[in-house]
């Protein structure tokens, strides 16, 4: 009955921790967290037994008892709550090993919060990495439950801190095999950890390990993010210790700004890439071992190979930093290349590298950029986009001023490609960058763009609307005033167009430089409202300044009344009165008697009353100093404080001449502003005219000198036709007369196979009939030369025709086909033989019944007469293919 009733509390902490009976470990538990909850601070002396053995909470967390098992957690939550870093550092490797075994995983709801809250604590103290690299051993565990509780607890870690604070790589990396773990409650809590992480990364979640999952977990995980994309980007809810630190120590006042510009450097700096995520890779061992001895071929196909053997391999998302000297050289030899293909592929090696660099690019910037800026004078769209990307890369590298003064410089640039190529790089360097351009680089651009307005073409035009609007958004609309003076107004609303849309992430800041000077003055004020109260310690002070002048300290009252008239408080006229009498003082204590100095102090409160009567008299010789010549002895007398009431008395003195001539001055100021406005407008208006008027100059010349070219192309032609048709007609000539000789040779022909004259027909038919056989051969023969000299006649003339008839003419006599038929039929030949008989005065009959009564074979001397026709044609032939005269069929 005894151990009921015997009480363990006066046992040290310590020895009921590691007490056998569970409801003494329990109670211990409660009462350790009682006594830190009620420290003052972290180097209590409760604290020191739990620093030394780390062993106690190791068991307190894994305790076999659940209820016990939640005090103990709690007791360490409230150990590291009030125990501070220190107690953090010695004690998280002992206890997160059994909070993810036991604690997470418990059955009880609390405890599971509590060991949340735990992890939580240690992630707020110190840092996250060594909490993460003890829990990851947690995912390779043989319980699903203890996965998937782990799980749990980072995406809890991740929401509570965000990937600024909890590197997001380590958990990254072993994403691919916990969503091939069998266990769905594990997949299950991989998905909502994915998601929370997309929910700061966003889309560079995916470059680590979106590829070693399966197709349908791609899907599932794209229907979450759907949900994510809606909801603004999220925010750190939990700071850090020394967050919470910083937060505190910072000002009051300021407190506002610097939260604003958190909230503003969050928002530029929530945007991860891969970047970030990736790790470096080392190009340089992978360049092939002939690329520079490619890339110096003297064919294009070699060159371009090398390039894109280079770009397969620096397409990186990150790479280490190494000696690319020699790379970035041969790369920017190769944007004057001959082939554009090449200057592509070039260009996006050197995107790669600047974007796989980054900031260690910067000192390369120099050898491409020029390079690049003067092949932009390439039309085609695919080199210009490439060029483009390559540009934007190198800029992210490195800052606004490095690269504004090549920018300005090709602005200027002939070819007008190149200007507005580059023209349209500066507007996204100034979109994108997040230095604002000092005031002289604000000039610089300002007049750059101001110039473009005046081009001739209208995207340059436009270009240069779009740089002033930008440049307004980032500076503002006070800093761009003075720029925009001497623009019409419809240049001015071009530029506020763009300026209403334009996004930029810089913006010009010179308020957070105004608040020290602000500060300063502060404390100045106090110190001045804290002397009027001690009006008669102020009299000293003020009697120093006469004793400066010496030689005016007869009219010392004459001061004290102007002192009082900016007063409005009865304090002011006091101190005003009392300097003089400050002096006196000072006098008679040196003199020796202090009684004196009784009098001076009741002299001014007896005269309280009277800085009204002097406020009522003192208007009078105020309107009179120019008259009466009053104004010598105070400005021989006053200090500095006492010329400054006198100096607003002047414009009330002046004389209705004086503000009449001041009120024309100022009429004749504003009309010559307006007249100096009017003329700039007209001058901008005049340039904008005479750029107009050279522009059309110079197409006219171009149009002039274009048709000048055609002309002298239209004589040139003229000149060819000319001579061809000189050749022609001299082609004609010997034509003709190579057909007059043939002519010739026809009649020549025709002449030679003729008979003699005085042998005819006739002679042969009346001969003896003694003559026989022999007689009628002679006839026979006679009669076939006459008709084969005959029919060679025929074709000599016909061929003489074909050679000067066209074909038009050929086809519409017949041509020769129809000729030689009609020589070839014995009918026309008949004709031909009774027209000749008729031509002798005889009939036809009568003939060619002789012929046929001596022959008896008519169709035999047909047939003869033919063959010698042909043998005449072929001779003919033979004739013209000797002299080389023969027409071609």
């Amino acid at each position: 009955m005894a151990d009921p009733e015997e009480d363990f509390s006066s046992l040290p902490l310590p020895d009921r921790f590691v007490h056998k009976n569970w409801k003494v470990r329990k109670e211990g538990y409660e009462d350790a967290a009682k006594a830190f909850q009620s420290t003052p601070d972290e180097s209590d002396p409760v604290f020191r037994p739990f620093l030394q053995d780390s062993g106690l909470w190791k068991g307190a967390v894994a305790d076999s008892n659940v209820a016990a098992q939640q005090e103990g957690i709690n007791a360490l939550c409230s150990f590291l709550k009030y125990g501070g870093r220190d107690g953090c550092i010695r004690t998280r490797h002992s206890t997160i090993t059994p909070i993810f075994e036991k604690g997470l995983s418990s059955t009880r709801a609390a405890t599971k919060q509590s060991s949340l809250e735990a992890l939580l604590l240690y992630v707020e103290l110190d840092k996250a990495d060594p909490v993460i690299e003890e829990l990851l051993p947690a995912l390779s565990n043989k319980q699903p439950k203890i996965i998937a509780a782990t799980l749990s607890a980072f995406t809890s870690i991740y929401h509570a801190y965000g990937v600024k604070i909890v590197d997001p790589k380590p958990i990254l990396k072993a994403l691919p095999k916990i969503f091939g773990h069998a266990d769905k409650n594990v997949r299950a809590e991989a998905s909502n950890l994915v998601v929370e992480l997309y929910r700061w990364l966003r889309e560079a979640i995916k470059t680590l390990f979106w590829n070693d999952l399966k197709p349908v977990q791609q899907q599932d995980l794209e229907k979450l993010f759907e949900v994510v994309k809606q909801e603004p980007h999220p925010k750190q809810e939990r700071l850090l210790r020394t967050q919470q630190a910083a937060a505190a120590a910072a000002p009051a006042a300021a407190a506002g700004d610097e939260i604003e510009g958190e909230v503003e450097d969050d928002e530029g700096e929530a945007e991860v890439d891969s970047f970030d995520l990736a790790e470096p890779v080392d190009v340089v061992s992978k360049i092939p071992p002939d690329f520079y001895e490619n890339l110096a071929s003297t064919k294009w196909k070699d060159r371009k190979e090398a390039l894109d053997a280079l770009y397969a391999v620096v397409k990186v998302d990150r790479i280490k930093d190494g000696h690319f000297d020699e790379m970035i050289a041969v790369l920017a030899k190769c944007m004057k290349d001959a082939n554009i293909a090449v200057v592509t592929v070039a260009a996006n090696c050197i995107e790669a590298l600047a974007r796989g660099l980054r900031k260690s690019f910067a000192k390369y910037r120099g050898r491409v950029m020029s390079p690049m800026l003067e092949r932009l004078k390439e039309k085609k769209q695919s080199v210009a986009d490439a060029l483009g990307a390559a540009l934007d890369a190198v800029f992210a590298s490195t800052r606004l001023s490095d690269c504004l003064e090549e920018m300005l410089e090709f602005l200027k640039h002939k070819n007008p490609q190149v200007k507005l190529e580059t023209l349209r790089f500066l507007i996204r360097c100034l979109k994108t960058t997040r230095d604002a351009p000092s005031k002289a680089e604000t000039k610089s651009i300002a007049d750059a763009a101001t110039k473009l307005l005046t081009e001739s073409t209208e995207v340059t035009r436009s270009g240069g609307a779009e740089i002033l609007g930008t440049l307004m958004k980032i500076m503002g609309e006070r800093a761009m005033n003075p720029y925009l003076d001497g623009l019409d107004d419809i240049r001015k609303t071009k530029i506020k167009e763009y300026f209403d849309a334009a996004e930029v992430k810089a913006k010009d800041k010179p308020k957070p430089v105004a608040p020290p000077p602000k500060a300063a003055p502060a404390p100045q004020k106090k110190v001045l409202s804290r002397k009027p109260a001690t009006g008669v310690k102020k009299a000293p002070p003020r009697a120093a300044t006469p004793q400066e002048d010496p030689p005016p300290p007869p009219t010392t009252t004459k001061p004290t009344a102007s002192r009082g008239i900016p007063s409005k408080l009865g304090g002011a006229p006091k101190s005003g009165l009392a300097a003089p009498s400050g002096a006196l003082k000072l006098q008679k204590r040196l003199a020796g008697p202090a009684g004196a100095s009784v009098p001076v102090l009741s002299s001014p409160q007896r005269n309280i009353p009277t800085p009204t009567f002097d406020d009522e008299a003192i208007p009078p010789p105020k309107l009179g100093l120019g008259g009466r010549g009053l104004a010598g002895r105070p400005l021989g007398k006053p200090t500095s404080a006492f010329s400054e009431p006198i100096a607003p008395s002047a414009a009330p003195g002046m004389s209705a001449i004086e503000r009449a001539e001041l009120e024309e001055l100022r009429a004749e100021k504003e009309r010559l502003q307006r007249l100096t406005e009017d003329m700039r407008a007209d001058k901008s208006r005049l340039a904008s005219q005479i750029t107009e008027l050279q522009n059309q100059n110079a197409q006219l010349i171009e149009d002039h000198t274009r048709d000048v070219l055609s002309i002298k192309a239209k004589e040139t032609q003229l000149v060819r036709a000319r001579s061809d048709a000189e050749a022609a007609e001299q082609t004609v000539q010997k034509q003709q007369r190579e057909m007059e000789r043939l002519k010739r040779e026809l009649s020549r022909v025709a002449r030679a196979a003729t008979p003699p004259p005085g042998m005819d027909g006739g002679d042969h038919i009346y001969r003896d009939a003694g003559m026989g056989m022999n007689g009628t051969n002679h006839i026979v023969s006679g009669v076939d030369r006459y008709e084969s000299s005959r029919a060679s006649r025929e074709v000599g003339y016909q061929r003489a025709r074909s050679y000067m008839s066209s074909p038009s003419e050929e086809k519409e006599n017949g041509g020769l086909d129809a000729q030689r038929g009609k020589l070839g039929s014995p009918e026309s030949r008949g004709r031909d033989v009774s027209d000749e008989a008729r031509s002798r005065g005889e009939s036809p009959g009568r003939g060619q019944e002789g012929r046929e009564g001596m022959t008896g074979q008519p169709i035999e001397s047909w047939r003869r007469a033919a063959e010698v026709t042909s043998q005449l044609k072929a001779r003919i032939e033979q004739m013209k293919a000797r002299q080389g005269l023969a027409r071609p069929h």
